[in-house]
């Protein structure tokens, strides 16, 4: 294959491509409200924990749907079919069940992250509050009537 075939295949090749998604940076337009600034908040945060946690419900109907599946193929004696099938839904078993426990994990450590962002909040306006109480003004010594 000469050289100036290979660039045209390659040329070729890239204007074929459709947009790639790149992590890096953030696109010239990338649409929404156009600030480009990112708020966090915790309901933000408690909301996708909870949308993580309920993935929990959809994995548990999956197991129990599974399992239902694997009703009345009786024991692997005698038949290698079975005993294989008996394998693979053992293994799929313990995988479903992980995902679950992996599930169940991030939610929390999303609502914890949430829960530590208004922490840390609070933790500031606490710190805040402090500094008015140590160096608060003192009262003025004098010019004032003291009862005489």
């Amino acid at each position: 294959m000469a050289w100036d075939e290979w660039e045209q295949l390659k040329t070729a090749a890239v204007e074929r491509q459709t947009a790639k998604m790149q992590l890096n940076h953030v696109p010239l337009d990338p649409g929404g409200s156009g600030t480009g600034t990112l708020v966090s908040n915790k309901p933000a945060w408690s909301k996708a924990g909870q949308d993580v946690g309920s993935f929990r419900d959809d994995i548990s109907k999956a197991l129990g749907k599974l399992s239902d599946g694997q009703k009345g193929l009786g024991t692997d004696a005698g038949c290698l079919t079975a005993g294989a099938q008996k394998d693979v839904y053992d293994s799929w078993e313990r995988y479903v069940k992980s995902v679950s426990e992996r599930c169940g994990k991030l939610a929390g450590l999303l609502e914890k992250a949430g829960n530590d962002q208004l922490k840390t909040d609070e933790a500031i306006m606490v710190e805040i509050g402090n500094l008015k109480v140590d160096y608060a003004d003192t009262s003025a010594v004098g010019g004032q009537d003291t009862g005489r």
